[in-house]
């Protein structure tokens, strides 16, 4: 008789490999990707001002690692480490609240940046154009007053002329700010 043992598909081994097969099976490539994001994420979180890291659901383990990465000279050998622990934590935890909440704040950068824009365009319009440009403002914005952009329109032109200080070109822009400015 042989020393050598038939498995059967009853097997615990064979059991062990049919549910590691059942598992999604993931490269090591795939990893290295997944762990450079997440640190990426993690160094984002780090350079958030403190108002907005209030905005990021984090629990007491990854909050305290944030705040320890933010305390160190980021030219040392122990700030990378942290990136890398920071990093890991993250890929221990399920990061979609945390993404949909940085998603929100960099959607809101965006939205006050064209609005801004916005409102410089207005003002260099209704310098350049005067009241070409303020009737459909107006339109736009039933709130503004007619008189007071004309006002400012004309003292900006003024202050071109005389080489002034921009005094009436940055209550023109304050003003429309004050209009324009989204809630």
């Amino acid at each position: 008789m042989s020393d050598h043992k038939h498995h059967s598909p009853e097997d615990s081994d064979f059991d062990d490999i049919q549910a590691d097969e059942s598992e999604e099976w993931v490269s090591k490539t795939e990893l290295k990707r997944q762990s450079a994001l997440m640190q990426k994420r993690g160094e984002e979180l780090i350079l958030l001002s403190p108002a907005h890291l209030q905005t990021i659901p984090m629990d007491e383990q990854l909050e305290e690692a944030v705040m320890q990465a933010r305390a160190m000279n980021r030219k040392k050998e122990g700030y990378r480490r942290q990136i890398q622990y920071i990093g890991k934590l993250l890929r221990q935890r399920d990061v979609t609240p945390i993404n949909e909440a940085m998603d929100k704040l960099t959607h809101q950068h965006q939205q006050t940046n064209a609005a801004f824009h916005a409102m410089e365009k207005a003002r260099e319009d209704i310098i350049e154009q005067g009241d070409d440009a303020i009737q459909p403002l107006i339109e736009s914005y039933p709130e503004m007053d007619r008189q007071r952009l004309r006002q400012l329109h004309r003292q900006v032109k003024k202050e071109r002329e005389k080489n002034a200080p921009p005094k009436a070109y940055r209550e023109l822009f304050q003003y429309l700010k004050s209009h324009m400015e989204p809630e």
